[in-house]
């Protein structure tokens, strides 16, 4: 069997895949160890580490592959990936070791997704197993883990402190080694395709890649997202019901707190910008509502539609000039943020704010631990604030 590590850049494969890299003790006089092909993503480079070679030797190997810090380093693409996964196995039985598509590297994250995809495209298909990785963020359930030895662990640490101090010193979150970057047990598991999409998606949760798969928050099975999206829609009502003029939700998402808001009676905009969640937010609400591209900075600079409120529900985490609130046609707008969010951004505004007062605050969920992914991690979430603000009257 042909070992495969498929990783973005050299370091990588010592960091998360020394147990895989690690020569075993002969079992006998016959075994003949085991072959490993490590393919970095960085540079396309191809070792080949014989199955006679002591560890020492393949982690001299790999040092010498070591580059400084590169930010524009990615995936070359399930394509390449392909040829090299076919060069390396040359036919052979072989099986392919890469990155989480959840690692919160986000080029690590790609490439793990990517050489998945390749995998499958090799002859015969290659069995994949992902590194948990780094993963600050998610608990996972592994499905293979492999504790390293005393001897494992100081080869990992020396590999580090020799050939990787520009790494330790780095301010760059995608490269900079510390302590729960160097794994004393190395964790792993496998996946199906949807589950490594739905992994990717979450992790993307800032970024366009989030729309990737639909409902990639799991609003529709998580009882969390349900109290939390039901808790908003009673906080609403009891300030704004039904009848009392249009709602425009903005960062409607796929629309599962549009749809609970007309299902009150209530006339709803709906704006989102992201193509791929508006067309899902279109088809879920049919002619229920009116779905609209616009983001809060354009809704902002048009000064329409006019509204009875404008609703900005945990949607305020992606670097908005919170001025652009005082531009918006309406008296009310509700906001809801996890509690640090709040705390940080939206409460020192509002005190120094002098077009808006805060009429209400309440909690609309708990914080709690869920799974997600079918169940294959956990996290921690954080609850959610709502704070209504109402405009000051002029002067």
């Amino acid at each position: 069997m042909i070992d495969i590590v498929a990783v973005l850049r050299a370091e990588d494969a010592v960091l998360d895949f020394l147990s895989v890299l690690a020569a075993p003790e002969p079992a006998g006089p016959q075994d003949q160890g085991h072959e490993v092909h490590v393919l970095l993503g960085d540079t396309g480079a191809h070792l080949v580490l014989p199955a006679d070679l002591p560890t020492a030797d393949r982690l001299a190997a790999l040092a010498r592959h070591v580059r400084p810090v590169d930010e524009s380093a990615a995936s070359p693409g399930p394509k390449a990936l392909a040829v090299l996964f076919e060069a390396a196995s040359r036919g052979a039985p072989a099986r392919l070791w890469t990155h989480s598509p959840a690692d919160t590297r986000r080029s690590r994250g790609v490439l793990g997704r990517d050489a998945a995809a390749a995998a499958t495209t090799a002859r015969g298909g290659l069995p994949v197993l992902h590194a948990v990785g780094h993963s600050p963020y998610l608990q996972f359930i592994s499905d293979l883990d492999r504790p390293l030895d005393r001897a494992e662990a100081g080869a990992k640490l020396a590999f580090v402190n020799r050939h990787c101090g520009h790494l330790l010193r780095t301010g760059s979150a995608e490269y900079v080694v510390g302590t729960g970057r160097v794994h004393a047990t190395e964790r792993f598991f496998a996946a199906e395709p949807e589950e490594r999409e739905r992994l990717f998606a979450l992790l993307a949760s800032l970024d366009e890649d989030a729309a990737s798969v639909p409902d990639p928050w799991e609003f529709a099975t998580s009882a969390y997202e349900a109290e939390r999206l039901d808790g908003t829609v009673a906080w609403i009502a009891g300030h704004c019901p039904p009848g009392s003029g249009p709602l425009v939700e903005v960062g409607a998402c796929e629309g599962a707190l549009t749809a609970r808001l007309v299902e009150k009676g209530f006339t709803v905009h709906a704006t989102e910008p992201n193509p791929a969640f508006r067309r899902r937010l279109a088809e879920r609400v049919g002619d229920t509502a009116r779905v609209r591209p616009e983001p809060l900075e354009e809704l902002a600079s048009r000064a329409e539609p006019p509204g009875a409120a404008y609703l900005l529900i945990e949607m305020l985490y992606y670097g908005q000039d919170l001025a652009l609130l005082d531009e918006l046609p309406a008296d009310l707008v509700f906001v809801a943020l996890e509690p640090e969010t709040l705390a940080a951004r939206l409460t020192p505004w509002l005190a120094g704010s002098p077009h808006w007062e805060k009429a209400d605050e309440r909690p609309l969920v708990a914080p709690a631990l869920e799974t997600v992914c079918g169940g294959r991690a956990y996290l921690g979430k954080r609850g959610s604030v709502g704070v209504l603000l109402r405009r000051r009257p002029a002067v």
